[in-house]
Protein backbone atom coordinates (compact mmCIF):
# COMPACT_ATOMS: atom_id res chain seq x y z
CA UNK A 1 0.00 0.00 0.00
CA UNK A 2 1.25 3.37 -1.02
CA UNK A 3 1.29 6.03 1.90
CA UNK A 4 2.64 9.34 2.62
CA UNK A 5 2.71 10.97 5.16
CA UNK A 6 3.46 14.41 4.47
CA UNK A 7 3.51 17.82 6.64
CA UNK A 8 3.62 21.38 4.71
CA UNK A 9 4.76 25.05 5.72
CA UNK A 10 4.39 28.62 4.31
CA UNK A 11 8.14 29.84 3.88
CA UNK A 12 8.91 33.54 5.54
CA UNK A 13 12.46 34.03 3.96
CA UNK A 14 14.99 32.37 1.70
CA UNK A 15 17.28 31.29 3.62
CA UNK A 16 16.27 27.74 2.34
CA UNK A 17 18.21 28.41 -0.66
CA UNK A 18 21.47 27.36 0.65
CA UNK A 19 20.35 24.20 1.00
CA UNK A 20 19.68 23.74 -2.56
CA UNK A 21 20.79 20.30 -4.05
CA UNK A 22 18.52 19.97 -6.86
CA UNK A 23 15.63 21.68 -9.00
CA UNK A 24 13.00 20.42 -10.92
CA UNK A 25 9.78 22.24 -13.20
CA UNK A 26 6.66 20.54 -12.65
CA UNK A 27 3.47 20.90 -14.59
CA UNK A 28 0.44 19.25 -12.78
CA UNK A 29 -3.03 18.98 -14.13
CA UNK A 30 -6.15 17.28 -12.50
CA UNK A 31 -8.90 15.15 -13.99
CA UNK A 32 -11.07 15.02 -11.39
CA UNK A 33 -11.86 14.60 -7.49
CA UNK A 34 -14.61 11.88 -6.47
CA UNK A 35 -17.20 12.23 -3.91
CA UNK A 36 -15.39 10.07 -1.60
CA UNK A 37 -12.35 12.81 -2.02
CA UNK A 38 -10.15 10.56 -4.50
CA UNK A 39 -8.34 12.72 -6.71
CA UNK A 40 -6.49 12.03 -10.19
CA UNK A 41 -3.52 13.71 -10.90
CA UNK A 42 -1.42 13.96 -14.47
CA UNK A 43 2.07 15.11 -13.90
CA UNK A 44 5.29 16.32 -16.05
CA UNK A 45 8.74 16.47 -15.26
CA UNK A 46 11.51 16.78 -17.38
CA UNK A 47 11.46 13.90 -19.57
CA UNK A 48 8.99 11.65 -16.60
CA UNK A 49 5.31 11.58 -16.81
CA UNK A 50 2.64 9.96 -14.28
CA UNK A 51 -0.66 9.43 -13.20
CA UNK A 52 -1.82 9.57 -9.42
CA UNK A 53 -4.56 8.59 -7.62
CA UNK A 54 -4.26 10.44 -4.04
CA UNK A 55 -6.72 10.50 -1.24
CA UNK A 56 -6.30 12.23 2.54
CA UNK A 57 -6.64 9.26 4.95
CA UNK A 58 -6.50 11.23 8.55
CA UNK A 59 -4.13 13.38 10.15
CA UNK A 60 -1.23 14.34 7.92
CA UNK A 61 -1.41 10.59 5.97
CA UNK A 62 -2.60 9.93 2.71
CA UNK A 63 -3.31 6.85 0.27
CA UNK A 64 -0.67 7.81 -3.08
CA UNK A 65 -0.68 5.45 -6.08
CA UNK A 66 1.86 6.66 -8.48
CA UNK A 67 2.39 5.39 -12.42
CA UNK A 68 4.29 6.25 -15.58
CA UNK A 69 2.76 7.20 -18.31
CA UNK A 70 3.39 7.75 -22.21
CA UNK A 71 4.71 11.18 -22.72
CA UNK A 72 2.54 11.47 -25.36
CA UNK A 73 -0.45 10.20 -23.57
CA UNK A 74 0.77 12.67 -20.55
CA UNK A 75 0.63 15.69 -22.79
CA UNK A 76 -2.70 15.27 -24.44
CA UNK A 77 -4.52 15.03 -21.38
CA UNK A 78 -2.71 18.14 -19.91
CA UNK A 79 -3.39 19.50 -23.02
CA UNK A 80 -7.30 19.81 -22.33
CA UNK A 81 -7.29 20.35 -18.82
CA UNK A 82 -8.48 23.66 -17.69
CA UNK A 83 -7.12 23.47 -13.81
CA UNK A 84 -3.38 22.92 -13.53
CA UNK A 85 -0.29 24.35 -12.04
CA UNK A 86 3.10 24.95 -12.69
CA UNK A 87 5.94 25.84 -10.50
CA UNK A 88 9.59 25.06 -9.70
CA UNK A 89 10.23 21.97 -7.19
CA UNK A 90 13.84 22.41 -4.91
CA UNK A 91 15.11 19.44 -2.89
CA UNK A 92 16.95 20.72 0.04
CA UNK A 93 18.73 18.43 2.77
CA UNK A 94 18.94 19.89 6.50
CA UNK A 95 20.13 18.09 9.28
CA UNK A 96 19.61 14.92 7.51
CA UNK A 97 16.26 15.68 6.48
CA UNK A 98 14.72 15.88 3.09
CA UNK A 99 12.61 18.95 2.30
CA UNK A 100 11.22 20.22 -0.79
CA UNK A 101 10.14 23.60 -1.79
CA UNK A 102 7.29 24.34 -4.12
CA UNK A 103 7.54 27.86 -6.01
CA UNK A 104 4.69 28.27 -7.96
CA UNK A 105 4.30 29.82 -10.83
CA UNK A 106 1.89 31.70 -13.19
CA UNK A 107 -1.54 32.39 -11.04
CA UNK A 108 -0.03 31.12 -7.85
CA UNK A 109 2.71 33.52 -7.66
CA UNK A 110 4.61 33.98 -5.27
CA UNK A 111 3.22 31.46 -3.10
CA UNK A 112 6.12 28.98 -1.80
CA UNK A 113 5.50 26.19 0.25
CA UNK A 114 7.40 23.58 1.99
CA UNK A 115 7.04 20.31 2.42
CA UNK A 116 8.81 16.97 4.43
CA UNK A 117 7.82 13.67 4.03
CA UNK A 118 7.81 11.64 7.10
CA UNK A 119 8.50 7.99 8.41
CA UNK A 120 5.25 8.27 10.81
CA UNK A 121 2.75 10.86 11.82
CA UNK A 122 4.57 11.21 15.24
CA UNK A 123 7.85 11.50 14.31
CA UNK A 124 9.86 14.63 15.89
CA UNK A 125 10.39 17.59 13.63
CA UNK A 126 13.08 20.42 14.01
CA UNK A 127 11.62 23.44 12.04
CA UNK A 128 14.19 25.01 9.82
CA UNK A 129 14.41 29.24 10.54
CA UNK A 130 12.68 29.85 7.20
CA UNK A 131 9.21 27.80 7.91
CA UNK A 132 6.30 30.57 9.17
CA UNK A 133 2.94 28.81 9.16
CA UNK A 134 2.08 25.29 9.30
CA UNK A 135 -0.78 24.82 6.94
CA UNK A 136 -0.90 20.60 6.72
CA UNK A 137 -4.56 19.88 6.57
CA UNK A 138 -5.50 23.23 5.26
CA UNK A 139 -7.25 22.43 1.59
CA UNK A 140 -7.01 25.55 -0.23
CA UNK A 141 -3.41 25.19 0.07
CA UNK A 142 -3.93 22.07 -1.56
CA UNK A 143 -2.59 21.92 -5.19
CA UNK A 144 -5.51 20.31 -6.21
CA UNK A 145 -7.21 23.85 -4.80
CA UNK A 146 -4.58 25.91 -5.99
CA UNK A 147 -5.71 24.71 -10.24
CA UNK A 148 -8.74 25.70 -9.14
CA UNK A 149 -8.98 28.50 -7.43
CA UNK A 150 -5.41 30.66 -7.75
CA UNK A 151 -3.66 32.22 -4.79
CA UNK A 152 -3.89 35.51 -6.98
CA UNK A 153 -7.24 35.56 -6.64
CA UNK A 154 -7.51 34.78 -2.96
CA UNK A 155 -9.48 37.66 -1.15
CA UNK A 156 -7.05 39.85 1.42
CA UNK A 157 -8.81 37.86 4.39
CA UNK A 158 -7.01 34.68 3.23
CA UNK A 159 -4.10 35.94 2.52
CA UNK A 160 -2.70 36.47 6.66
CA UNK A 161 0.35 34.53 5.83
Amino acid sequence: MALEIERRFLIKNDNWKEFINKKIYIEQGYLSKSLDGWIIRVRLTGKNSKIALKKHIKGFTNFEFEYSIPRSDAETIMSNLANTIKKDRFFLEIEKKSWIIDCFKENNYPLKIAEIELSYEEEDLILPSFISKEITGLTRYSNFSLANNPFSDWKKEYLQL
